[in-house]
C-alpha cells in the first residue's frame, strides 16, 4: 500500500469496442475505490492517442478496465509493455489466447481440459461448410465478450439468423454443442480459486440483457455444490488459469453437467462494479470491493517483469 501512495494510477476505461458502456461503469467504480483509499488516480478514456495521454498524465501503474477488443486481446497490454508501465491482468500472450474463444478451445483440447464439442466457421467458408453438430448449439463470435452476438440455436429456422448476428461482429464463429447444466463463475486470486458463483438467468440464457439488466438474473454465492463438485470446479479453474497463462484476478467460466465441469472461457478483465461476479466472490471470501481493487493493483506490481 505504501508503494501505491507514490504512484499515479491510470484507470483505463471506455475504449473503442462494443463493450464501451460496460467498461465505463467498471472504470468509474475502480476509480472511486482507488480514491477512497487516498491514492492518486486518473480516469483515462482510451482512444487512438492513448500513448501520448499516458505520457502526459505521467501514469506509473495502469489499471485496465477495458472490456472487449483492444482492451482484453493483448493490444493495450502491448502498448503498456512498450511504455514500461506495469498493468493489471494477464500479459500480451495470455490476454490474446484467452480472448480468442477458438484458440482457447484448441488449448483446452490439447491439455485434456473438458470442454464442449465444437466447430469453427469463418466468413470466407460459410457457404461451403455445413453444421457438424446436432441441435441445440451455441453460436458465438470468436473474439467478442459480454455475450455480444451469441445465440442458442434450438431449431433449424434459427440457424442462419444466429450466424448473421455473429458474423456482424466477427470474421470467425465458434459453434459449441449446447450443454445443459449449472453455469458457474470462478474468480481467481492468482492461481487460487475464490468462492464459486452460480449464475441463474431467469430467461434461461445468460445473454447481454441478462448480464446487465437488474433483476434478470439470480446469483448464488457460494454456489450450491457438493464438496466433490466444488473441488472439481476449483481444480478445473486452476487448469484453465495455467493453460491460458493467467495473471492477476481473472474469472473462469464453467458449465457443470453430470458431475463434469466443462470449460467455457477465461475472462482476463472481468466486470468490476460492486455487483459484478468477481467482487461478489471476493466479498464472500471477506474482501470488500475497495480492498479487492487494492489487491489487484498490488498484484500488478508483483507480476510486472520489465
Amino acid at each position: 500500500m505504501e508503494q501505491l501512495k507514490q504512484k499515479t494510477i491510470g484507470v483505463l476505461m471506455g475504449g473503442l469496442s462494443p463493450e464501451r458502456e460496460v467498461s465505463l461503469t467498471s472504470g468509474k467504480a475502480i476509480f472511486n475505490a482507488i480514491q477512497s483509499k487516498g491514492l492518486n488516480a486518473e480516469m483515462i478514456d482510451v482512444d487512438h492517442n492513448i500513448g501520448a495521454t499516458l505520457a502526459e498524465r505521467k501514469v506509473d501503474l495502469a489499471c485496465i478496465a477495458l472490456h472487449g477488443t483492444w482492451g482484453e486481446d493483448g493490444t493495450i497490454q502491448g502498448v503498456l509493455e512498450y511504455l514500461k508501465i506495469p498493468y493489471t491482468g494477464s500479459g500480451v500472450l495470455g490476454s490474446a489466447i484467452a480472448y480468442n474463444k477458438v484458440v482457447s478451445k484448441e488449448i483446452f483440447m490439447e491439455r485434456g481440459i473438458p470442454t464442449a464439442p465444437y466447430q469453427v466457421i469463418t466468413a470466407e467458408d460459410r457457404g461451403q461448410v455445413k453444421r457438424a453438430l446436432d441441435l441445440p448449439v451455441v453460436v458465438k463470435p470468436a473474439d467478442q465478450g459480454s455475450s455480444i452476438g451469441v445465440s442458442i440455436v434450438q431449431t433449424e429456422s434459427q440457424w442462419e439468423t444466429a450466424l448473421d448476428e455473429a458474423f456482424e461482429v466477427s470474421e470467425e464463429i465458434l459453434i459449441e454443442q449446447f450443454i445443459e447444466g449449472k453455469l458457474l463463475a470462478v474468480g481467481m486470486n492468482g492461481p487460487l480459486p475464490m468462492p464459486i458463483v452460480e449464475i441463474v438467468p431467469k430467461s434461461g440464457f445468460y445473454d447481454y440483457e441478462a448480464k446487465y439488466t437488474e433483476g434478470k438474473t439470480d446469483y448464488v454465492c457460494p454456489a450450491q455444490l457438493s464438496s466433490k463438485e466444488a473441488q472439481q470446479c476449483r481444480d478445473a479453474s486452476v487448469r484453465v488459469f495455467k493453460a491460458l497463462k493467467g495473471r492477476g484476478f481473472p474469472r473462469v467460466d464453467l458449465i457443470l453437467a453430470q458431475g463434469t465441469p466443462y470449460a467455457l472461457e477465461m475472462n482476463t478483465v472481468p466486470g468490476m462494479t460492486p455487483t459484478s461476479l468477481l467482487p461478489m466472490a471476493a466479498r464472500q471470501a471477506g474482501l470488500e470491493f475497495d480492498d479487492l481493487v487494492i489487491e489487484i493493483l498490488k498484484r500488478a506490481q508483483l507480476d510486472y517483469k520489465n
